[in-house]
């Protein structure tokens, strides 16, 4: 089990209580933004680090394109994975371990910290 899954299997418990249809939804677009803003904290970086470094890899318009479809392969790669059987497997996994004791709030707020903190990397150097 990776952190995504646990991230992921706690946003399922806690929103399956709260809403029951939507659950996997949400958690499935709780996932999706985390590792896009991680995603996008790399490519800032390395974006940072290339002009710095003199290498011309690609425009701004090309990078922007790529993050695009990498987010949408992204949410259709985690639709996929806890979606249906593989979700009631690895849930079954889950449930023998003890539960989760993750801040519902904190972990709203990682994605936005991840943002803020590529947004300070974008406008240093």
């Amino acid at each position: 089990m990776t952190t995504f899954d646990n991230f992921f299997f706690h946003f399922l418990q806690y929103y399956k209580t709260k809403k029951n249809k939507k659950a996997t939804r949400i958690a499935t677009f709780y996932i999706t933004f985390l590792q896009s803003s991680l995603l996008l904290l790399l490519g800032v970086f390395f974006a940072k680090f290339f002009k710095q470094m003199h290498v011309e890899t690609m425009s701004s318009t090309k990078a922007w394109t790529l993050f695009t479809l990498t987010v949408i392969i992204l949410y259709f790669k985690n639709w996929m994975q806890y979606g249906g059987k593989k979700l009631k497997v690895r849930g079954a996994k889950m449930l023998k371990n003890k539960k989760l004791n993750y801040n519902i709030w904190m972990l709203w707020l990682l994605p936005f910290i991840i943002l803020a903190l590529t947004y300070i990397l974008f406008q240093a150097a």
